[in-house]
């Protein structure tokens, strides 16, 4: 099952078009994208029971963040072993967790204003919780997964990187800095849903190339490390850290500009296509 949002209402996709799934069940469920978390097992069980549905076409630049109101967003650093050799760093001996907040998310086509010249991609497969989970062990965390989605974690360097400690959370919370979508796939549209080919373009040049199996710590560890210690709930979102290729670990670095495109995809999953502005600049030492 593919689900989207389109213009704020909930849809399910198909090759051909898309089913408004409020009108579909005669108001059982919501308009609202973020609603059906809540009611996820209910909902995938009316879905897979619904024949020959009302199909319209529709025009992909509607598309907005599928989940758009997350409770808590997670995010994981040095999760592939090849991106933490290019950040000299050493393999995590447990999953790097930082925070994107709620108003950095972005939809799949949305326009990115740049707060300053130092701003980096990386490209990021991202799990939508479905269920609620405390201390799942990683057998059964798939479980608990509604589906994954693409998902670019833009980070804004130097900010990131001010002082000691580093501002993660906060270098990586600009206003557009979470574009995920374009839809939520459910694991079993996937014919491997451990091993996805992952990438990201710049201006049409590949950047990034990897797969998932190569992360660290897999979906169903961070699940499990995380649910360890405390609740996950419906409609929270993990972004499971980034191969390398980032700007920043370039040389000469290279940053995001105004007027380029930043295309990111998953294959089986989807693909995000954002453009960039420029916008009210920021200092390092104003947050």
């Amino acid at each position: 099952m593919r689900i989207a949002n389109l213009d704020g209402r909930l849809v399910l996709k198909y090759a051909d078009g898309v089913t408004d799934v409020q009108k579909a069940s005669d108001g059982r469920f919501a308009a609202d994208p973020q609603a059906v978390f809540a009611r996820w097992d209910e909902f995938v069980a009316w879905a897979d029971g619904l024949r020959a549905p009302f199909v319209e076409p529709f025009d992909p630049r509607r598309l907005k963040a599928p989940v758009p109101r997350p409770s808590q967003v997670f995010a994981i650093g040095l999760n592939y072993a090849d991106h933490a050799g290019e950040s000299s760093l050493p393999l995590p001996p447990e999953p790097a967790v930082f925070t994107k907040f709620q108003t950095a998310i972005a939809g799949p086509n949305d326009q990115v204003r740049l707060p300053t010249s130092t701003v980096d991609w990386e490209a990021e497969l991202v799990v939508v919780l479905g269920r609620r989970a405390v201390a799942v062990d990683a057998a059964r965390a798939w479980d608990h997964v509604a589906g994954v989605m693409v998902g670019q974690d833009l980070s804004e360097r130097t900010r990131q990187l001010v002082g000691a400690p580093p501002q993660f959370s906060i270098g990586k919370s600009f206003p557009g800095f979470a574009p995920i979508g374009p839809e939520i796939v459910t694991p079993d549209e996937l014919a491997d849903r451990e091993d996805l080919e992952i990438g990201c373009s710049v201006n049409g040049e590949t950047v990034q190339h990897a797969r998932t199996s190569d992360l660290i710590f897999s979906v169903a560890a961070l699940v499990e490390r995380l649910s360890a210690i405390l609740a996950l709930t419906p409609g929270d979102l993990i972004f499971t850290g980034t191969p390398s290729g980032v700007g920043h670990a370039r040389s000469p670095r290279r940053y995001l500009a105004p007027g380029d495109v930043l295309e990111t995809w998953i294959s089986g999953v989807g693909r995000l296509r954002n453009t960039f502005a420029a916008g009210p600049r920021h200092t390092s030492q104003t947050i």
